[in-house]
């Protein structure tokens, strides 16, 4: 007492020094500071100090449940945190500056039904701390849980109906609706039909109590069912969980197991019951044993057994085992048959008898099997039937030539045995099948195409009896041959359904074609066959009628050119007038009988150089390979210049003569006229030919002169020497357009002053004589090297003018301004070889620049300036102007090989230079007019 007295006078003194320390720190500061609060909201508010705040335990982790809420007095900010009891599930966190409260872990009522926790508010330097409660509300999540499992219940069978028999309890963690349980029984026992058993609706159940009884009007027996299955199903009032309203339940196996108590009379085992008495017997003979047991299994009483009538004295049984037996010797038995009723009593302790069964025991009297079965015949016992007949009966026809008897002389099971048919399957039957004691055997047809004297001359069977029921299994047989007639059932038939032949074209009348052969399987006349032979292709050729040998007509004449082809029928036919068919196709083969045939013995050709001419020759022959022909030259004039194809007859030059120049080198000849004789020759045996001298005409193509087509004929085996020159002339060539271009452009600016306007109209002469690269009379185009003047009674522009008013669709081809005479050749052969070499190239490029609408316009002006250039160099400045050169002309073959050396250097400055006066002549044209 003193030491505690000590202790409060310390906690005083202490106290009273804090709070003089408090208030003089007050006193220094010269102003209070208080502490932050919370605001207390009461009960059901979601926002304060979490005072009386409960939550439902199925709430969802993550959620936002409560916020905190508080003030500081002199305004200054709080912030809020929680805290808890270490050990204890941390549930909830708080997000300091707003004060929400989430719920971070799952809540479980019935293992923790509040949760206590300390909230706190600080404004930095003062601290509020309340220890808070939450409440955690129920939510049907809990099943009831039936208590002491497994339910195992032993009932006697004798207990009353409706009285009790077990209780079972469920209990539910849920409190409310949710905890209450009622009880009903399930209808289906999924466990009992698991295990081949059947739920019991012998027995109810009480909904509030779970007390369990049998059904009212329902007993239990041992001796039907030992056990029985009852689902009890426990089920509570119902709750909300998640916001849905739901209904749990749970279900306990009860097992029922049924006492046995002594209320079953005996029960025979094995029933029923027969017994034999055989023909050897003596008497005390057992002839069965019968067995009977209490029905009663859990305390069984002993069985007592007695005959109780029908046995006529004759029979006897042991009361304690059972066994009857043989009280006579067999023959003094009057019946065949005996029924015994045997009784069967239990015994109860003081020797008395209590209940009983009755079961019948049936006695036959057997007779011994001693005796085999046997077939008989009309004279007696008989191994052997036989029997002549025709092949093919009718099907279902009874054998009556057959009389067969089978006995046993035993007496019933003994004398029961089947009778069988071995032989060819399916051909023939017999009945009856079984056979007891006696019976007629008869024998049936079943089938009758079976039954073929072109197969068998005769058939054998063996006719068996075999007992059925017996141990000994006596059997007997008997064989049975049926000998067969013929009849005429067949029709010839060939070895063939068709037959090909082949013959040679303009073979002998009377040549054998092909053998046919049909054969009769039926013997005699029957098998004797003709043949015939018709159809519209049978008119060529015969048959033998007794050989099948097929010929031509004695005076025919095949041949495969006019047809190759024929079928026909031939006919074997038998003495009754059945016959059959087969179909012949004879092919006549094509022999080498034809010689290949030109059109004509000489034939003219014109070769252009680079392209081929072609000769055909035409084989009568039907077939390859007769008909297949092959060319050769045999003869040329000159040799080695001229190659065929052997297949199709194209005769071309040697790939290196590519052009008339270098023939006439190679040949030495300046003519263009050669002879080539040509031999066609088919591949038949043995091969014929015939021969044809064809003259052949060589030129060269129209478009493909001067230096520029030499170029490419020299260079067409190397076509990248081809492009890369024509890559360099079309650079060129724009490089120049372009300072031309520019050159016009400065010279028209300058003379675009504003002068007087001038207009210089020519005239026209009225009759100019125009060149024109045509052959002269008596020349072909394979020397264009010689020319003729031509006088024309138009000029060239009214050419063009009357061209294009007849012909829009189609413009004609521009034609340049007519040369004047060719000055002499010692004068100046090199500007003369120049105009030559650019005429080519000049008419190509005219030729694509005028087009459309404008073409007629630009050939009157072109036309007009040719006319004042060719009169300036009539009267003598053609050394000032270069000549014009013409779309029409041609390049005259020079005899030096100016061609071959100056190659592409002197077509490249020919093509520049065509193009320079181009360019001059259309810039004077927008001049003068």
């Amino acid at each position: 007492m003193r030491r505690s007295h000590f202790f409060c006078r310390m906690k005083s003194m202490r106290r009273k020094q804090t709070l003089i320390l408090l208030l003089s720190l007050c006193m220094s500061t010269g102003k209070s500071d208080f502490a932050p609060y919370f605001y207390d909201n009461g009960s059901g508010s979601l926002s304060g100090n979490m005072a009386l705040f409960s939550l439902a335990e199925d709430t969802a982790v993550g959620t936002h449940v409560y916020t905190l809420n508080g003030s500081d007095p002199e305004g200054e900010p709080v912030t809020y945190g929680m805290t808890f009891d270490k050990g204890s599930n941390q549930c909830f966190s708080v997000e300091p500056k707003s004060g929400k409260v989430t719920l971070v872990e799952g809540l479980d009522r019935e293992v923790q039904d509040e949760i206590v926790a300390c909230v706190t508010i600080t404004d930095g330097r003062n601290k509020v701390v309340e220890n808070v409660r939450v409440f955690i509300t129920d939510a049907n999540d809990e099943k009831p849980e039936f208590l002491n499992r497994p339910f195992i219940v032993d009932v006697p069978e004798d207990t009353p109906s409706g009285g009790s028999i077990y209780r079972v309890q469920a209990l539910d963690r849920d409190i409310g609706s949710g905890g209450s349980v009622t009880y009903y029984l399930q209808e289906r026992n999924l466990h009992a039909l698991s295990f081949g058993l059947q739920s019991s609706s012998k027995f109810t159940i009480d909904g509030h109590s779970g007390v369990l009884r049998i059904r009212a009007g329902e007993a239990l027996d041992y001796e039907l069912a030992t056990t029985h299955f009852v689902t009890v199903v426990a089920k509570d009032g119902g709750g909300k969980y998640h916001g849905k309203y739901q209904v749990m339940t749970s279900t306990a196996i009860v097992t029922i197991n049924v006492l046995d108590t002594q209320d079953s009379p005996p029960v025979f085992v094995g029933t029923p019951y027969f017994g034999f008495v055989y023909e050897v017997s003596v008497p005390g003979s057992e002839i069965f044993t019968v067995f009977a047991k209490d029905g009663d299994q859990t305390s069984p009483n002993p069985i007592h057994y007695s005959i109780l009538n029908n046995s006529d004295g004759f029979f006897s049984i042991n009361s304690s085992s059972g066994c009857i037996s043989l009280t006579s010797f067999p023959v003094q038995l009057r019946n065949e048959l005996y029924e015994l009723k045997v009784k069967a009593s239990e015994i109860g302790p003081d020797n008395r008898f209590l209940d009983y069964t009755v079961t019948t025991v049936t006695v036959r009297v057997v007779d011994l099997n001693n005796h085999p079965p046997t077939f008989y015949g009309e004279n007696g016992p008989q191994n052997r039937f036989e029997l002549t007949m025709y092949e093919h009966p009718p099907e279902g026809e009874i054998l009556r030539g057959l009389k067969i008897t089978v006995n046993d002389s035993d007496q019933g099971a003994n004398a029961k045995f089947r009778l069988l048919l071995a032989g060819p399957s399916r051909v023939l039957r017999v009945v009856p099948q079984t056979v007891l004691n006696e019976a007629q055997v008869t024998i049936i047809v079943e089938n009758s195409a079976a039954i073929d004297y072109e197969k068998y001359q005769f058939l054998t069977f063996k006719l068996l009896a075999v007992e059925i029921d017996t141990p000994e299994r006596f059997s007997a047989t008997a064989d049975i041959v049926i000998n067969l007639l013929d009849t005429n059932d067949n029709a010839p038939k060939f070895s063939s359904e068709f037959y090909i032949a082949r013959i040679p074209e303009n073979s002998p009348g009377g040549s054998n074609v092909v053998s046919v052969t049909a054969a009769d399987p039926d013997s005699g006349l029957w098998g004797e066959v003709k043949y015939s032979i018709y159809g519209s292709g049978a008119d060529l050729f015969l048959i033998h009628p007794t050989s099948g040998i097929i010929y031509t007509q004695p005076w025919a004449s095949l041949d495969a050119e006019v047809k190759s082809k024929y079928n026909f029928y031939v006919k074997a036919e038998d003495t009754e007038g059945k016959y059959s068919l087969a179909e012949v196709f004879v092919t006549v083969l094509d022999q080498n009988d034809h010689r290949p045939e030109f059109n004509q013995n000489f034939l003219e050709k014109t070769m252009i150089i680079g392209a081929p001419v072609q000769i055909q020759a035409v084989d009568e022959d039907a077939e390859e390979p007769n008909n297949i022909i092959e060319y050769s030259i045999m003869k040329a004039d000159p040799d080695n210049i001229f190659d065929i194809n052997t297949s199709t007859g194209e005769i071309k030059l040697k790939p290196y003569i590519k052009s008339l120049e270098i023939m006439q080198n190679i040949t030495r000849q300046k003519d263009c006229r050669w002879s080539v004789v040509v031999q066609a020759r088919d591949r038949g045996s043995p091969s014929f030919s015939t021969t044809a001298v064809v003259n052949i005409d060589i030129t060269e193509a129209n478009g493909l002169k001067g230096p520029m087509a030499a170029f490419l004929m020299q260079s067409r085996d190397n076509p990248l020497k081809a492009l890369g020159l024509t890559a360099a002339v079309i650079t060129v060539m724009v490089l120049v357009t372009v300072m031309i271009s520019t050159v016009l452009y400065f010279r028209n600016a300058k003379s675009n002053r504003i002068t007087p306007a001038r207009r210089i109209i020519r005239r026209r002469a009225k009759e100019q004589q125009h060149w024109s690269f045509r052959p002269a009379f008596g020349q072909s185009d394979r020397n264009p090297g010689r020319f003729i003047a031509d006088d024309n009674d138009e000029d060239t522009s009214d050419k063009h003018k009357r061209n294009n008013s007849s012909s829009r669709a189609k413009p004609p081809t521009p034609s340049a301004p007519a040369l004047p005479p060719p000055p002499p050749a010692a004068s100046r052969p090199s500007e003369c070889l120049r105009a030559e070499r650019v005429s080519g190239s000049s008419e190509r490029l005219r030729a694509e620049r005028v087009s459309g609408s404008s073409e007629r316009l630009r050939a009157e002006r072109v036309s007009g300036s040719s006319e004042r250039l060719r009169a300036e160099r009539v009267s003598g400045s053609s050394e000032r102007l270069r000549p014009v050169p013409s779309v029409s002309g041609a390049l005259s073959r020079s005899s030096s090989t100016d061609g071959h050396k100056d190659g592409i250097s002197s077509a490249l400055v020919s093509e520049l230079k065509m193009r320079i006066e181009q360019k001059i002549i259309e810039a004077n044209k927008g001049y003068y007019y």
